[in-house]
């Protein structure tokens, strides 16, 4: 009961000091995008530190995040893997769902950062769109992140990795890095409870360009799910009840 409280305590806080930030960095990043990178790190190192110290998690990062233009095709179950990804890169960007945009704060500067944003609905047009878009902000070189899955996925449960990874990394020509994780264990996709532990976010061994489709994701979904599984584990995920 006292970790439910605690787990209250902290999300409250962590969604007023939001706007907060969004506030204090605007006048910066109106003009900057350097301004708008400043404002989301430094409020994902805020979340970070007070989940620490209020409802004991831990985050961290493990491998090594690229400094280059790279696709990074990541596992995602909680808010939490995106501010530990997006921190640990130097010029993130996201493929994200339309609606996103809408939201006020993270809408906002999801702009200013040159987020693609998806209609998730339309499939192929979708995929071709975001293609375009992509190509359309290469000027601003960085790391794409794109969730392989298309949504997030509780611990335990399964769903198909989705094409758009591959069209990307076909159409880019460019290393991609997949990343896996255990935030979900302790930061559920639903509910208040934030659990103690050691969240990670850990980015794995690098994919070359020039891989055949089938192969690659073979290689991406093998790579990620193994190694999340792993981590679920050590955070101390036993599996589904009767799965």
């Amino acid at each position: 009961m006292f970790q439910y409280v605690r787990s209250v305590i902290f999300i409250t806080q962590m969604y007023i000091a939001m706007p907060l930030f969004g506030l204090a960095f605007a006048p910066w990043a109106y003009f900057s995008r350097k301004g708008a990178y400043a404002a989301c790190k430094s409020y994902s190192r805020y979340v970070f530190w007070t989940a620490g110290w209020m409802v004991g998690m831990r985050c961290e990062v493990r491998g090594t995040p690229p400094d280059g233009e790279a696709l990074v095709a990541a596992k995602h179950q909680s808010f939490l893997d995106i501010m530990m990804i997006f921190t640990a890169l130097p010029s993130a960007k996201f493929i994200m769902k339309r609606e996103i945009l809408r939201t006020p704060v993270i809408g906002l500067y999801a702009r200013r950062l040159g987020c693609v944003a998806v209609d998730r609905g339309k499939r192929g047009k979708a995929i071709e769109k975001m293609v375009a878009d992509v190509h359309a902000g290469r000027a601003e070189p960085g790391q794409l992140i794109i969730y392989s899955q298309g949504t997030r996925v509780a611990p335990g449960r399964r769903m198909p990795y989705k094409v758009g990874s591959f069209v990307l990394y076909e159409q880019l020509s460019q290393p991609c890095v997949p990343v896996a994780t255990n935030v979900g264990v302790l930061w559920p996709k639903r509910g208040m409870l934030r659990k103690p532990g050691v969240a990670v976010v850990e980015f794995l061994p690098v994919i070359e360009p020039g891989m055949a489709r089938d192969d690659f994701m073979e290689l991406l979904e093998t790579s990620v799910e193994e190694r999340s599984d792993a981590l679920m584990a050590e955070a101390g995920f036993k599996g589904l009840p009767n799965a």
